[in-house]
């Protein structure tokens, strides 16, 4: 103790001196040094700075990961005009016990490294004075914040220079860091633990092993990681906090040798599992994710059909069964797979966009193609052309009437086709139960891979429809073909009418009001097409081609309305899209940190206007008068993400929780360290109370 007191009344003697440099700085608790491995630095070379800190016995400073407390050491460079530094280079760490708490750092002595790069152009003879700020944090039973200066100045050389005299203490910390693990290494990973796994190896030989993640939360710190030892393997059971899937596995595992002085540091980043639904059981391997995956993406698909943004559809496929229902049952199979046909088709060109971008380095996510107003645009058109249709509008002939009767799967197989791509297209605002886990999944795989899950998420889709046109005796039952066909297709255009007007608020709050006024200006022209193409009809071979030129100029004025939604600023406050009973906040990244460090309770709504089931759900459970009291009881912040356009903060909080579309609705507890609660895609407000902890307090009044 005296000595320690000593040095550090040395230390700021020195300092009071006023030194105009000073390598060296020792507080109460840790001497520190900035060292090099030369002297000087020859222009476009790369030196080596280290930091030495002395640490007071049973003192410690922190690793990178601290673990369950505590805080890295930071060091901040001041460098001359065209000199780069890089990141700290972390020798392994010690696991510290001090008491229930687990901690990851070093004792007595460490020196963390940092390569600096010197420009080409630099010029001999010139001096470099390096200044580095360093913090820590040193912890005993009691933590101390501690900072110091530390400066250095090296000269730049034409010639190669001997070693400086901190170049011994600089190798010594080269051979503490971590490298490649030259041995497979593998993490499977279930609900509770992660068994890691190192092949290869000589078991016998390996005294102790322990594995420090890179990442916070990934393990338990303070949980043993018992050893099983195989023939020529060994395995750690690390246990984890949640079951909330990481999204890599990376970090470092530390090996001692039998008859070897220094332990061996391995470094490795392996992929996690995309959700808790896609966890595999230890040994199943990557046949049975995949296995997995499909299984979720069918189920996923199945249960889209009855989400509501595929109902504007299903007249279409009503009329379709009922007016195959008396063909021939051959004739009534191929209809079913013409459709499943298109459903695939869609999913796939799909999945082929979603590579694509992939490997373009774009952040996409499920709905991607929603985002862009002039898709939005597009199906807008579509729907609205579908409803002209449905009211018998493209009832006289031309290739319009045929379009028409073509989109109303009416018209042979072709028509069973284009209504399963219809039908694709518009079920892709929605999500379902098990597809969240699964196109995560895709996402994180190869191309193949990808294309075999979307290809099974559309065979879902289509599955109901495939199955009732296999068995055509079923079709029996459905009435017969009749005048009332005419008067429900009819009154089913309807649907299709409110899915275009849907669509045009969407777009409203995607690129304002100029481009809605655009859009209905095209949907005008788009009518005036179809009707004086119908009239033409009467019309003599002049007239018609006339009135034929003046349809085709109506429509290439609907098109040019892209021009206009394309230019538009889109600055239409995209908060107020669903606004209820709850106040809420706009979600973005630094307020969520500021009410998490304020350990305040925080409910996540990641939401879009195009997405039918965020809003039914905002409708149905959200926007209830008993969630509105419970949250305003318990002062629960209300945080909604709008991803109705692409938002780089929001895609990057979805992938925190291995999802890839909306909606996803995640309750952080009170409390500074408390885990998130991910709520189910589908919500009732019973559900809401119950996980958010307040079902007990609206059942109390």
């Amino acid at each position: 103790m005296t000595g320690w007191r000593s040095l550090a009344f040395a230390g700021a003697m020195l300092a009071s001196a006023g030194a105009a440099a000073s390598p060296v700085a020792i507080t109460e608790h840790v001497r520190a040094e900035l060292i090099a491995d030369l002297e000087a630095a020859k222009p476009g070379s790369t030196i080596t700075l280290g930091i030495n800190q002395h640490i007071k016995p049973r003192w410690h400073t922190y690793w990178q990961n601290s673990g369950d407390s505590g805080q890295a050491t930071s060091i901040n460079w001041t460098l001359p005009v065209g000199l780069k530094a890089g990141g700290i280079l972390w020798p392994a760490p010690k696991r510290l016990d001090v008491g229930p708490v687990t901690n990851y750092g070093f004792e007595n002595e460490v020196t963390l490294l940092t390569e600096i790069t010197v420009p080409p152009d630099a010029r001999p003879g010139a001096s470099l004075p390096i200044k580095a700020d360093v913090d820590w944090l040193v912890c005993e039973d009691t933590c101390i914040p501690e900072q110091v200066t530390l400066t250095i100045d090296l000269k730049i050389t034409a010639v190669d220079q001997p070693a400086a005299q901190g170049a011994a203490r600089i190798e010594m910390a080269r051979a503490l860091l971590p490298v490649q693990s030259p041995w497979p290494v593998k993490a499977e990973i279930e609900k509770n633990t992660i068994a890691l796994s190192i092949a290869g190896i000589d078991p016998s030989r390996i005294e102790t092993i322990n594995f420090f993640p890179l990442d916070w939360g990934v393990i338990d710190h303070a949980a043993p990681q018992p050893v099983t030892r195989n023939a020529n393997s060994l395995t750690l059971e690390l246990k984890r906090p949640d079951e909330k899937m990481p999204e890599r596995l990376r970090g470092v595992v530390v090996l001692k040798e039998k008859d070897v002085d220094v332990p061996r540091a391995l470094s490795f980043d392996l992929p996690g599992t995309p959700s808790s639904m896609t966890a595999i059981p230890r040994g199943l391997g990557t046949d049975a994710n995949v296995a997995l995956a499909l299984l979720w993406a069918l189920l996923g698909g199945l249960i889209l059909n009855l989400m509501p943004c595929v109902f504007p559809v299903l007249s279409i496929k009503v009329m379709s069964l009922v007016s195959h229902s008396r063909l021939s049952a051959t004739k009534i199979r191929m209809h079913g797979l013409a459709y499943a046909a298109g459903v695939l088709l869609s999913f796939l060109s799909l999945a082929g966009m979603l590579v694509a971008l992939k490997a373009a380095g774009a952040q996409i996510g499920w709905g991607f193609q929603f985002q862009s107003p002039l898709f939005v645009l597009f199906l807008a058109y579509v729907m609205f052309a579908v409803g002209l249709s449905q009211s018998g509008l493209l009832a006289f002939g031309s290739s319009l009437t045929r379009l028409g009767n073509l989109l109303s799967a009416r018209d042979g197989y072709a028509g069973s086709l284009l209504s399963g791509i219809l039908a694709a297209v518009v079920a892709t605002p929605c999500t379902a139960p098990f597809m969240g886990a699964a196109i995560a999944y895709a996402l994180t795989q190869s191309p193949p891979i990808l294309l075999l899950v979307f290809a099974a998420l559309g065979f879902g889709l289509a599955l109901p429809y495939v199955v009732l046109t296999s068995f055509p005796r079923f079709l029996r039952l459905l009435p017969r073909p009749g005048a009332w066909m005419e008067t429900f297709k009819q009154v089913m255009a309807f649907p299709m009418y409110g899915a275009a007007v849907w669509l045009l608020w969407v777009l409203g709050l995607q690129a304002g009001n100029d481009a809605v006024a655009a859009a209905l200006a095209g949907m005008i022209l788009i009518a005036f097409a179809c009707w004086l193409a119908g009239q033409s009809r009467a019309f003599k071979s002049v007239g018609r081609r006339v009135a034929a030129g003046f349809s085709v100029l109506a429509l290439v004025g609907a098109l040019a309305a892209g021009i206009v939604v394309q230019q538009a600023d889109g600055t239409a406050p995209q908060a107020q899209m669903a606004a209820g009973k709850i106040p809420f906040e706009p979600y973005s990244p630094a307020r969520f940190d500021a009410l998490r460090a304020e350990g305040k309770p925080v409910f996540l709504n990641f939401t879009a206007a195009w997405c039918i089931t965020c809003l039914v759900n905002e409708r149905v459970a959200l926007n209830q008068g008993s969630v509105s009291e419970a949250f305003a009881d318990a002062n629960i912040v209300y945080l909604k993400g709008d991803w109705t356009r692409q938002d780089a903060a929001i895609t990057a909080k979805l992938s925190e929780f291995n999802r890839n579309g909306v909606p996803l609705y995640v309750f952080y507890p009170a409390g500074r360290e408390s885990r998130p609660v991910i709520l189910p895609q589908i919500l009732t407000a019973a559900i809401v109370l119950r996980e958010t902890g307040q079902i007990r307090k609206a059942d109390a009044r």
